[in-house]
C-alpha cells in the first residue's frame, strides 16, 4: 500500500544521489572518459592500420602519412564532437549515438576528398578508405561496450538518476511500471507529483512517495535530491506552466523531460515548424517503402547468406541431435502471416514431441500467457534437446532460409499464427505492414516474460521508427540476449 508522506520510503541510490546539484556523478565521468579514451585508440588505430596496409614501413616518402597517426585521433575527437556524438542527449540509450559516428565519418570523408580535390594534395585514397571507417567501427563497438558496461550497473540499481514524476494518477502509475520493466533507461522514480495531494487510486498500489500537488514540483526535487523531473500530458500543465517550471529547475541544472503521448506514435519523425511565430509539431509519415526498404533487403539478403554459411556446422549439429534423441523429422514448418496479411510457411529446428498439437488442449488451462499466446515455462511437450534450442534460440536459426527468400527480415515483428491475426484490434494490423522479423525489439526486451500488451507496443514501435541503425543496435542487443536467456522457453 502507499505510505504516507511522513512514512513514504526514501530511496538511496548510491553515493551520486547526494551531490546532484555538484557537477555530473562519478559515474557519469567514468563513462565519458571511457568513451573520449575509445574514440582516440579508435583514431590511433585506424590510423595505423591504414599506414601498415597501404606503406608497410616508415621511409621519406610516407612521412606525410606517418604524422596521421599522430593527428588522426585529434581529429577524430573534433569530428565527433562537431556531430554532437558527445552529448548527453543521445548518449546511454537508444541508436542516436551511433548514428552520430556514422555521420562524422561520413562527413570526414568528405572533408578529406574535397580539400584534397580542392588544393590538388596528391592523397591515398586507400589510406583514407581504410582509416575513417576503421575508427567509425571501433568507436561503434567501444560504445557499445561502455553502454552494456552501464546497463549492467542499471541492473544491480547503480548509476540511476533520480526521478520526480508529474502528472495524473494513472499515467504516473503506468511510467513506473514500465521503467521498473526497463531498467537500461537508468531511470528510478523516487517520488510523483499529482493534481491532488494524496493518491487515491493506482498509485495506492506503489511505494512511491506522492509530495503534493503540481505547486510544490521544485520543493519535491529539493526533497528527493532529484537530477531529472519528467512531465507527463496532463492539461493542468500548460505551456506558461511548463517554461516556469523550467525557470524554476535550470538553476539547480535539473533536467526536465516532457514525455508526450505523440512520441511513441512518431519519434523522430516530428519536426517543429514555426507558423506567424506559434510552433507547430509536424508529424511525418512513417517511410516504409522507397530507397531505404531496397537497402533493408540487400543488408537481409546478404546477412542471411554469410549467417548460413557461418552457422551451417551448428545447423547439421543440431539436425543431428534431434534425429537421435526423438523421433520425428528436424525441422519443423508451419503457416505463419507476413507483411501485408499474406501467409508463409516459417522453418524451425523441432522442439516438442510429435503430438504437441494434439495434447495443446489437455494443457491450455495452464497457460501462462496474458495475450493470444500460449507460454508456459515448463512446457511438458518440449523434448529434452528442444530445451536448450529453445534457451538459446538455435531451434529459431532455420528462419535464416526464410529471410534469403524474401518471406522474413532479419529484424522486425514477431512472425504471428493466422489465429492470432483473427484476434488482433485494429491498431495490431498496423504490425503487418512490414515483414516479420527473426529479432526484434520485443525479444531483445524481454521474450516471453514480456506482458502481451507490451510486446504488441514494442512491435508497433518499431514499425513506426524503422531504420538500419536500429536494425544493427538490435541485432548487437539479440547476441547479448542469446546468451543471457532469459525469458526464452
Amino acid at each position: 500500500m502507499h505510505d504516507s508522506p511522513a512514512k513514504g520510503r526514501v530511496y538511496s541510490i548510491g553515493p551520486q544521489a547526494t551531490r546532484p546539484y555538484g557537477g555530473p556523478p562519478a559515474w557519469q565521468r567514468k563513462y565519458f572518459a571511457g568513451i573520449i579514451g575509445s574514440d582516440i585508440a579508435a583514431g590511433v588505430i585506424g590510423a595505423a592500420l591504414a599506414f601498415f596496409a597501404r606503406f608497410g614501413h616508415f621511409n621519406d616518402g610516407t612521412r606525410v602519412y606517418a604524422l596521421a597517426l599522430i593527428a588522426m585521433p585529434a581529429v577524430w575527437i573534433a569530428v565527433l564532437g562537431l556531430s554532437r556524438a558527445f552529448e548527453k542527449r543521445y548518449l546511454f540509450v537508444g541508436t542516436e549515438e551511433y548514428q552520430r559516428i556514422v555521420h562524422a565519418a561520413v562527413a570526414l570523408t568528405a572533408a578529406v576528398a574535397l580539400v584534397s580535390y580542392g588544393l590538388e594534395l596528391p592523397t591515398s585514397r586507400v589510406f583514407v578508405l581504410i582509416a575513417i571507417p576503421t575508427a567509425a567501427a571501433i568507436s561503434i563497438v567501444a560504445r557499445f561496450g561502455w553502454r552494456k558496461w552501464l546497463h549492467h550497473m542499471r541492473r544491480d540499481g547503480r548509476c540511476m538518476k533520480r526521478v520526480v514524476l508529474v502528472g495524473h494518477e494513472s499515467s504516473v502509475a503506468a511510467l513506473i511500471v514500465q521503467l521498473r520493466r526497463e531498467h537500461y533507461h537508468g531511470l528510478k522514480v523516487v517520488a510523483a507529483c499529482l493534481p491532488t495531494e494524496r493518491p487515491r487510486g493506482a498509485l495506492l498500489d506503489f511505494d512511491t512517495r506522492v509530495r503534493g500537488s503540481f505547486d510544490r514540483i521544485a520543493e519535491a526535487v529539493a526533497a528527493e535530491r532529484a537530477d531529472t523531473v519528467i512531465v507527463l500530458g496532463c492539461p493542468e500543465i500548460d505551456g506558461q506552466a511548463l517554461r516556469r517550471l523550467a525557470w524554476k529547475l535550470e538553476r539547480s541544472e535539473v533536467d526536465l523531460i516532457v514525455a508526450s503521448a505523440l512520441v511513441d506514435v512518431a519519434g523522430d519523425r516530428t519536426t517543429v515548424r514555426p507558423v506567424d511565430g506559434l510552433p507547430m509539431l509536424h508529424l511525418d509519415h512513417a517511410r516504409l517503402t522507397g530507397v531505404r526498404r531496397l537497402a533493408k533487403e540487400a543488408v537481409d539478403r546478404v546477412g542471411a547468406a554469410l549467417l548460413l554459411l557461418a552457422l551451417s556446422p551448428l545447423l547439421l549439429s543440431a539436425a543431428f541431435l534431434i534425429r537421435c534423441t526423438s523421433p520425428g523429422p528436424a525441422l519443423f514448418k508451419q503457416e505463419r502471416i507476413g507483411k501485408d496479411g499474406q501467409p508463409f510457411t516459417i522453418w524451425k529446428f523441432r522442439t516438442m514431441h510429435l503430438d504437441a498439437e494434439r495434447r495443446l488442449a489437455d494443457i491450455a488451462h495452464l497457460n501462462e500467457g496474458d495475450g493470444v499466446l500460449f507460454k508456459m515455462k515448463d512446457d511438458p511437450r518440449i523434448t529434452v534437446v528442444g530445451k536448450y534450442l529453445r534457451r538459446f534460440s538455435i531451434d529459431e536459426f532455420p528462419q535464416l532460409v526464410n529471410v534469403l527468400r524474401g518471406d522474413m527480415s532479419l529484424v522486425g515483428p514477431r512472425p504471428p499464427l493466422a489465429i492470432e491475426v483473427a484476434a488482433y484490434e485494429s491498431d495490431m494490423r498496423r504490425r503487418l505492414a512490414v515483414k516479420p522479423g527473426m529479432t526484434g525489439l520485443w525479444q531483445v526486451s524481454g521474450r516471453s516474460d514480456l506482458p502481451w500488451e507490451e510486446a504488441v507496443r514494442l512491435d508497433l514501435r518499431y514499425v513506426e521508427h524503422w531504420n538500419l541503425s536500429l536494425d544493427f543496435v538490435i541485432l548487437l542487443r539479440t547476441v547479448t540476449a542469446i546468451l543471457r536467456p532469459q525469458g526464452a522457453y
